[in-house]
């Protein structure tokens, strides 16, 4: 049995040398809280970057599109007002220098529709400085009269206006010192969006000059920066809850595999002890047997000295046929095929199992039989759960003291049996091991007793619940489902089993 032990407890440790010299196991939820934080947190950032750089963007061109509509809207007018040939645009009335190559149109009505134009456009809304370029970039008029004159050369965002020919071109800006034609009324807040505002010849297949409006909208950039903070809002608190939803999930799957691995060790553990119980049973058994029988035969013969000698060896050779009987059984495969059987005479029977140890160690029984309904267990299984838990009560009082048996039904669906003793008890740290297989406080004992209540409790759908305090005793209760009225089969106890 030691070399067994031996053999069985050493592929852990070389395991546990293993992982410690790779790393350590895997940790699942802390590799998934790391890299999903900093895969959610790259997501959200890039969703939440794109997501306002969209908004800016047509809100931008949508202001400018209003804009260039409504300045173009103004040369249209005025030049209707004026009573302007049709076939003239506005476009073609901006250039003083171009005058004379327009005899078709009265003077006085092209400087006056000039004239008003200009006017609207400098009054226009949140108007930084508004510029018209000529054809050859000059600046034939600007609110800013530095700049007329001015012929721009280098602008490549200027040339690129005249030969796009859209309806407008916009930008999105800080103020840029080293850019001449941003000599503005007054320095933005802020930001300012830059406009260039194409105006046609009468065909519209050619820019023949360019409106240039600097403005600083303060209503979009207030609806702008709202935006901002909406999206970001969004954004973090989507990506906080996905997260934190996910690690939620996460956690109970890791947990849940915690289970499982441990449920798995555990097995393993009893199957590797069982391949080699059988054998040892079958070793054991028969010259267990034959001592027992010899040593009955002798106590009949022996001397009043001699008795009590033989009366230990039969009590130890009945103590290693348990443990024997605790392996097989523990190790036997279950099913969760339940039976109805009754509490009350399972009870009976065990103690009328214990009454010679029960007389010899000088315990008191208090038992009172209380009926109730069947419970949901199997009959050997059952009777194997009241022999471990008597002989640990009993084991634990050989120099006398109180075993209590309480049977109640807390609830209708629940019958609980509380057996309690008033030995030696355990301690805290004791408690939290006692139901870990192979885990005991007995000197020689195997620690499969109470794993193996545990077990059986819970394969049929019961739960069992064990206090104790040191020098005061322990109570186990075990909680068992009550079996309904045409589900199982009554089955009733009967000896020991």
């Amino acid at each position: 049995m030691q070399r067994l032990e031996e053999q069985t407890t050493s592929a852990p440790k070389e395991t546990a040398s293993a992982g410690k010299f790779w790393g350590g196991p895997f940790n699942l939820l802390r590799w998934f809280s790391l890299a999903s934080f900093f895969i959610i947190a790259a997501v959200a950032l890039g969703l939440g970057y794109i997501s306002t750089r969209f908004v800016v963007t047509e809100s931008v061109e949508r202001d400018a599109l209003l804009t260039a509509q409504f300045v173009q809207a103004i040369g249209d007018a005025e030049m209707r007002h004026a009573g302007i040939n049709a076939q003239r645009t506005m476009g073609e009335m901006l250039d003083p220098r171009q005058d004379e190559n327009y005899p078709d149109v009265d003077p006085v009505a092209h400087v006056a529709a000039r004239a008003e134009f200009l006017d609207h456009v400098e009054h226009l809304p949140d108007g930084l400085l508004a510029t018209v370029y000529a054809l050859d970039r000059t600046v034939i008029w600007s609110t800013n009269p530095d700049l007329i004159g001015v012929k721009f050369e280098d602008d490549d965002e200027l040339d690129e206006s005249f030969e796009m020919q859209v309806p407008v071109s916009s930008s999105y800006h800080k103020i840029d010192d080293e850019k001449p034609e941003q000599k503005l009324s007054r320095e933005p807040k802020y930001l300012f969006i830059e406009n260039y505002i194409p105006m046609f010849n009468a065909d519209r297949s050619k820019v023949v000059a360019m409106v240039e409006i600097y403005k600083e909208p303060a209503d979009l950039v207030e609806r702008i920066d709202r935006g901002f903070a909406s999206i970001w809002a969004a954004t973090l608190l989507g990506g906080a809850a996905i997260y934190l939803g996910l690690f939620w999930i996460v956690r109970r799957a890791a947990a849940l595999l915690q289970t499982q691995q441990q449920q798995l060790i555990s097995n393993e553990t009893f199957v590797a002890l069982g391949e080699m119980s059988s054998a040892v049973a079958h070793s054991l058994r028969n010259p267990l047997a034959t001592i027992r029988s010899s040593a009955e035969l002798a106590q009949e013969v022996a001397s009043q000295g001699a008795q009590r000698n033989i009366g230990d060896i039969i009590s130890q050779v009945d103590r290693m046929s348990r443990w024997v009987r605790e392996l097989l059984v523990s190790l036997r495969p279950m099913h969760d095929d339940g039976e109805a059987v009754d509490l009350l005479p399972a009870v009976e029977d065990t103690l009328g199992a214990f009454e010679a140890l029960i007389r010899r160690n000088g315990v008191e029984v208090r038992f009172t039989p209380n009926g109730c309904p069947p419970v949901v267990s199997q009959r050997v299984l059952l009777t194997q759960i009241l022999n471990s838990l008597f002989a640990n009560a009993l084991e634990a009082m050989p120099k006398g003291g109180v075993l209590s048996i309480d049977i109640e039904a807390p609830q209708a669906d629940c019958v609980r049996v509380t057996l309690g003793d008033t030995g030696k008890g355990m301690s805290t740290q004791q408690q939290l091991l006692v139901f870990k297989p192979f885990f005991t406080t007995k000197q020689g004992g195997l620690g499969v007793g109470l794993a193996l209540v545990k077990r059986i409790m819970e394969r049929f759908q019961g739960s069992v619940v064990l206090t104790s305090r040191e020098q005061e005793g322990t109570r186990v209760s075990l909680n068992f489902k009550v079996a309904s009225g045409g589900e199982y089969g009554t089955q009733h106890s009967a000896g020991r089993g």
